[in-house]
């Protein structure tokens, strides 16, 4: 579904990279995490698949088509993206920012509603509850719960998540790891998740790929990489008892 091969970035003309020659792919309804401390690629790689950023070398290709042959509109309209920051617009009430891309894509007022209110539910925030609210009345953790509903509302095969629990308190973030298991379930997406947490890899990748300073030092299931390192790198890593946060 998503595939990336032999792709780099470089800001400087060559001098340095910000992601080297990476290839990887995942698969339909799979759920990939990108592990790595900042300024190792992870989100520049995210930003290539949706093409915010385009790749100096390589091909990346979405759905079997590289995505230098797509519309970037176009193509960013089928993937939905979820981001730290939560970029909800301040001036909209919730179902408005939940029904933007939808409303966008001309899908009827009856067909944005009824998509909003399905949608809302599904994050636990009750559309009768919170539809007329506007960002600025609700907490940090119900924000970033409507930047969910806002990236699934065109339901786009493909969803891009940027460190999105990253900003929130510790219990929040457990609360929202959990949902987010249980949507993935419900709705087999193929997701492809960045976080520097390596508690919050091993809890939600199907397959982890962790990334150093560009370079790609191994993908596999949890089980691959906590039994079988291939680097020093991804040894060290792993070899605290309990998994934390890498800076």
């Amino acid at each position: 579904m998503i595939k990336l091969t032999h792709v780099s970035k470089t800001f400087d003309g060559g001098r340095s990279y910000a992601v080297k020659d990476l290839s990887l792919s995942v698969d339909k309804g799979e759920t990939l995490v990108l592990l790595g401390s900042s300024g190792c690629g992870k989100t520049t790689t995210l930003k290539m698949i949706n093409r915010l950023i385009k790749p100096t070398k390589g091909v990346i290709k979405v759905g079997g088509k590289d995505v230098m042959d797509h519309n970037p509109v176009d193509l960013r309209r089928q993937i939905g993206y979820v981001f730290q920051g939560i970029g909800l617009f301040p001036h909209m009430t919730i179902e408005q920012n939940v029904e933007i891309v939808p409303r966008l894509l001309g899908w009827s007022i009856r067909s944005r509603r009824e998509r909003m209110q399905e949608l809302l539910n599904l994050v636990g925030l009750p559309a009768e509850s919170f539809a007329e609210r506007f960002p600025d009345e609700l907490s940090g953790g119900q924000q970033q719960r409507v930047g969910v509903a806002r990236a699934l509302a065109a339901n786009p095969a493909y969803l891009l998540m940027d460190e999105p629990f990253g900003a929130l308190d510790a219990l929040t973030r457990e609360a929202l790891q959990q949902q987010l298991l249980t949507l993935k379930n419900q709705l087999k997406k193929t997701i492809v998740f960045v976080t520097h947490d390596l508690h919050e890899a091993l809890l939600i990748g199907d397959r982890i790929a962790i990334l150093h300073e560009g370079n790609l030092e191994q993908i596999g299931t949890k089980k691959d990489i906590l039994d079988m390192p291939a680097t020093k790198f991804v040894q060290d890593l792993f070899a605290i008892k309990r998994p934390g946060t890498l800076t």
